[in-house]
């Protein structure tokens, strides 16, 4: 009998509910490690799989199996046997291991860490402010009907700390602290019963925060109570993008959070395969949400009372911001965006973040169908009083026939499995429209495409419509 243990590096036993009632130091020091205990279900994914198989079918498995221990990866070789029901009525199964071999995981990119925690937040955030290098508020963003108030008299205190405007609990120092210990502190905020967590993003190399920062505020709890169905309809009835869409929005931004967090592992050791699936729930969830918000700014863009707010803007830093926001995109493919070069101006009269809006849906499509390797560049140029941005690339090219219909409301041109919506070009070419400007595409088959936005060109000198 010893010489044929002696084969075995470890034994465990389980029971037919897949709980782990017995087991030798690596396995039971692995269940631990993956979250479980001696008497759990077996908390090592990959094994929990093959011994509910090898139970179902009543089969001796012999399987390898991975799974990380929080410091190394584990790669073993199980021999598993089903048994049957002994005086007791009870029946499981024997894990036997074979091979066991463990090497340590490759250190973490702390660049790309930090990266997706900032992407976490941002999906996470009810509420999102623009600040300047010393933490005075520029602009703020929310759609939580609780932080109404707190919005409007941010609002009117443009140019502020942005905590003057919260309640830091405890915090008796002089304000604002340095970024990095107020980055995760939790406050309260006037109007709101929610607690919240705020979260600092610094803007600018070499030195982090010399272009500002981006303020996250996210809630601890989402909303308890929603409206009434008088105060959710409105004195026009019920809208999707006035009354459904922030209601959508915060559910969908927790399922994307959630789901980051599960793939990049940092809430503990995770097999590849697991942090695979986290990865096609949060890519889901971001094409549902990129389709509630195109469904939104559709019903925005079709009613008879769109206008859009005018103002002085440079297109070049508009230019520069869209290739910032989608530089990871682009990199995942390794295409290069070309951004204009600092120094290169062009003013024009238009609404800064619908100008945005529309050369983010631009750039992300010249991405999403630009060959992997290839360039996308976006160019500046006046011609007479219209001031034009152009996003180019090297994709595929449009028939002459398809040039007009890419604007279409619903169009894809048959490309039904990208997760677009059919919607970004035409919203852009209304919002396009409505600024007194125009969205067109010059192409051919084979050549990439050119998408032109022209708005009116601003002088020195002359005044902004109201």
């Amino acid at each position: 009998m010893a010489s044929v243990e002696s084969r075995y590096i470890a034994t465990a036993k389980a029971d037919a509910e897949g709980r782990l009632i017995e087991a030798d130091e690596v396995l039971a020091r692995l269940q631990q490690a993956c979250g479980g205990t001696i008497g759990s279900r077996i908390a090592i994914p990959e094994l929990l799989a093959l011994v509910e198989k090898a139970q179902r079918y009543g089969l001796r498995l012999a399987r390898q199996f991975e799974a990380v221990d929080g410091e190394n990866r584990v790669t073993a070789w199980v021999e598993i046997a089903p048994q049957s029901s002994d005086e007791d009525g009870d029946s499981g199964s024997t894990i036997d291991v074979v091979s066991w071999h463990s090497e340590g995981l490759p250190p973490e990119n702390d660049i790309e860490a930090a990266r997706r925690r900032v992407e976490i937040n941002r999906h996470l955030a009810d509420c999102t402010a623009r600040l300047d290098s010393s933490q005075r508020l520029l602009s703020i963003d929310t759609q939580a009907p609780d932080l109404a108030e707190f919005a409007d008299v941010a609002l009117a205190n443009v140019g502020k700390p942005w905590t003057d405007l919260v309640s830091l609990p405890g915090n008796s120092h002089q304000q604002p602290l340095h970024w990095r210990l107020l980055d995760g502190t939790k406050c309260t905020v006037e109007g709101s019963s929610r607690s919240w967590t705020a979260h600092l993003e610094p803007l600018g190399q070499p030195q982090p925060g010399s272009a500002g920062f981006v303020l996250y505020l996210t809630a601890d709890s989402p909303l308890s109570a929603g409206l009434s169905s008088e105060e959710a309809a409105g004195p026009d009835g019920p809208s999707f993008g006035r009354d459904l869409t922030p209601v959508l929005r915060q559910p969908i931004n927790r399922i994307i959070a959630n789901a980051e967090t599960i793939r990049t592992k940092l809430a503990g050791p995770l097999a590849d395969e697991y942090s695979s699936y986290a990865a096609d729930i949060a890519t889901a969830a971001q094409h549902l949400l990129a389709l509630i918000d195109d469904l939104s700014d559709l019903e925005v863009v079709e009613s008879d009372d769109f206008a859009t707010a005018p103002d002085r803007i440079e297109l070049a830093d508009v230019a520069r911001r869209a290739c910032g926001i989608l530089g990871v995109r682009a990199r995942e493919k390794a295409i290069t965006l070309v951004a204009p070069p600092e120094g290169e101006s062009q003013l024009a009269i238009a609404e800064f973040r619908r100008v945005l809006q529309i050369l983010l849906n631009l750039v992300g499509n010249a991405i999403r169908y630009s060959p992997e390797e290839s360039q996308v560049w976006i160019r500046l140029d006046r011609i007479g009083n219209r001031a034009l941005i152009t996003v180019a690339d090297q994709g595929h090219g449009l028939e002459d026939a398809q040039k007009e219909q890419v604007f279409e409301k619903f169009e894809r041109l048959g490309r039904s499995g990208d997760g677009g919506s059919g919607l970004g070009l035409y919203i852009s070419r209304r919002i396009a429209r409505a600024m007194d400007g125009d969205l067109t595409v010059e192409s051919a088959p084979g050549l990439g495409a050119r998408f032109t936005l022209s708005v009116p060109a601003a002088d020195e000198m002359r005044e902004v419509p109201r």
